[in-house]
Formats: C-alpha cells, structure tokens, sequence
C-alpha cells in the first residue's frame, strides 16, 4: 500500500484557480482555504463522470470539490481514457469504483492533516431516479454505504453531474 500512496502521491490534477497540482499541494491549498475562513462548515466531494469520444475510448473524469457551505468552494481534477467498450452498468460501477479508491486514497493522506479529516466527506454518483441509471440506484448506493461513505444521487451529485461533468 505505501508504493502505492507513493506513485499516488506524484499524480498530476488540475484546478481552475490553482493549476497543476499534486495531491500533496492540493492538501496544502485546502488548508489554506479552510484556515482563510474557520468558521464555516467544510464538505470534501470526490464524484466521477464519464464521456464516450467516438472510438478514441471513454473518458473518466474525477473532480474533487472543497464546498465551504454557504460560501462558495473550490476544486480539482483528474482524468484518464480506457479504449474498451463498456456497457452502461458497467461504466457506472468504473466511475462509483474511481470515487471510491480515489476517497481511500484521499483519506489515507488527510492522516498527516487531521484539521481537514473532521470535513464531511460525500461521494457524488451520476445516477438518478430519471433515465435508464435509475435501475442501479439502490446497488450502487448501497455499496458506496457499505464502505463507509455518504453518498448522493442526481439531482444532488453536483460533484459528478456538473463538476467532474464539466471536464469529460
């Protein structure tokens, strides 16, 4: 797990505000963000969403969004293509299962931080009780419970429906 965090650790996410960054730089900017206005409530969403590009694969995107509740937020992102065709249900479980190894592995690094580890952490899915995902919805959510996490679905998963969205 160590080599692991630590080829984790280098890759590279983008931010609107900030740029390029590493993990450890984004733990380091939402410090400073937390630390600019203590009094507010913080919220940590990691959401994944997908496009298909033609047949140059899927991308998946992962954003990670700081919501200071009732005063805007920042975030950062990540992205990679897989070449395979993918059915929808298996494309969903591909984006729920990058939020979730990806919240581990966040979590793992708010050790060295434990100001930031008391924020709520959700994990958004971009599922919802319209369209054809909305057969998946309990199992889906019922896994991403069951390790542990809050989780929200369409229209409340900002995170993977306009954030993560936003960059696919």
């Amino acid at each position: 797990m160590q080599q692991v965090t630590k080829l984790k650790e280098i890759e590279i996410f983008h931010s609107p505000t900030h740029g390029t960054l590493t993990l450890p730089q984004i733990i380091e900017k939402i410090t400073e963000f937390a630390h600019a206005s203590p009094h507010h409530q913080y919220r940590i969403i990691i959401g994944t969403d997908s496009q298909k590009h033609n047949d140059k694969g899927i991308d998946f995107v992962t954003a990670l969004v700081v919501h200071r509740v009732g005063g805007g937020g920042i975030y950062f992102w990540k992205g990679y293509t897989k070449k395979r065709p993918y059915t929808l249900k298996e494309k969903i479980y591909e984006e729920a299962l990058t939020s979730l190894d990806f919240a581990n592995e966040f979590l793992f690094l708010l050790k060295g931080t434990p100001e930031l580890l008391h924020f709520d952490l959700e994990i958004h899915v971009d599922i919802g009780e319209k369209g054809k995902t909305r057969e998946m919805i309990a199992e889906v959510v019922a896994m991403i419970k069951g390790s542990g996490y809050q989780v929200k679905t369409k229209p409340e998963s900002f995170g993977a429906s306009k954030v993560a969205d936003r960059h696919t």
